[in-house]
């Protein structure tokens, strides 16, 4: 089948997933890898170019738009500052509540750009970004602080997309999200249908296990309805690991990564499909 740029994309994180250990890697070996993962998916790529211009074009044309918001949010920084000068050493209380007014707009559109940095565009659950920016040191790889990180991948997901089609894939990747975070601590967007979840300033991996299991059972028991009102299950499976502040994000990833493949093993003998 011919690929779409929802597979597109799911198909790049796994390859950018494949290659982090790589100490180099070239053109041609991103394509050899990407076309390799493609086959396995049974996914033909002769369309890649239009979509990957198509791409491409939304991310300039949004980028283009953060730096016209933030031109403007700028000048109008600058604008209120010079009024808050002149109006103080005028003594105009008057100029001064309405600049102090003016500005408070102006700190709201710019949390909620900020904000929009953080989001990932589907799901609206948090993004790469904001886990690097917020959880990690400066500069570095490592965490800030100590916690438990679980790792969330969900259970025959590509079964999802060609029982149901993308739209319904997209509509479950919003409810897990929306599930996960009723256990209350932060939840990222990893991957295609890959979750993390921080459990920030906390050591209890008993008790993390236990949520998401409990979650878990919850999820496995409703009936989720497609278009054509066919009704299927999903599940997900999910490995933890604590890490101290200091820790390395992508060791900290790679070891509730094996763990999670433990799980998989299990829950797959249980749950067989969707």
């Amino acid at each position: 089948m011919s690929i779409n740029e929802k597979e597109l994309e799911i198909l790049s994180n796994e390859v950018k997933n494949s290659i982090e250990e790589l100490p180099i890697v070239t053109p041609s070996v991103y394509r050899s890898i990407f076309e390799e993962y493609a086959k396995k998916e049974h996914i033909e790529i002769d369309d890649e170019v239009e979509l990957s211009e198509n791409v491409v074009a939304k991310q300039c044309s949004k980028l283009t738009t953060l730096q016209n918001e933030t031109y403007k949010n700028a000048n109008n920084l600058s604008e209120n500052t010079s009024k808050a000068i002149d109006a103080i050493q005028s003594k105009d209380t008057a100029s001064l509540q309405q600049i102090l007014i003016e500005t408070k707009k102006l700190r709201e559109e710019v949390e909620g750009l900020r904000a929009s940095l953080y989001r990932d565009e589907l799901t609206h659950a948090l993004n790469r970004k904001w886990l690097r920016d917020k959880c990690l040191s400066e500069a570095s790889n490592s965490f800030s602080q100590s916690g438990v990180l679980a790792i969330i991948d969900l259970n025959y997901f590509k079964q999802v997309n060609d029982t149901h089609g993308h739209i319904i894939g997209d509509k479950v990747l919003i409810f897990i999200l929306n599930e996960l975070k009723k256990i209350g601590y932060p939840v990222i967007r990893y991957g295609g249908d890959e979750f993390i979840i921080l459990f920030t300033n906390f050591s209890d991996l008993t008790k993390a296990k236990k949520s998401l299991e409990k979650l878990r059972e919850n999820i496995i028991k409703k009936k989720l309805k497609a278009h054509n009102a066919a009704t299927f299950t999903v599940s997900f499976s999910f490995g933890l690991t604590a890490f101290k502040e200091g820790d390395s994000l992508d060791e900290t990833i790679e070891a509730a990564d094996k763990h999670m493949y433990e799980d998989k093993i299990q829950i797959k003998k249980r749950v067989t499909g969707i």
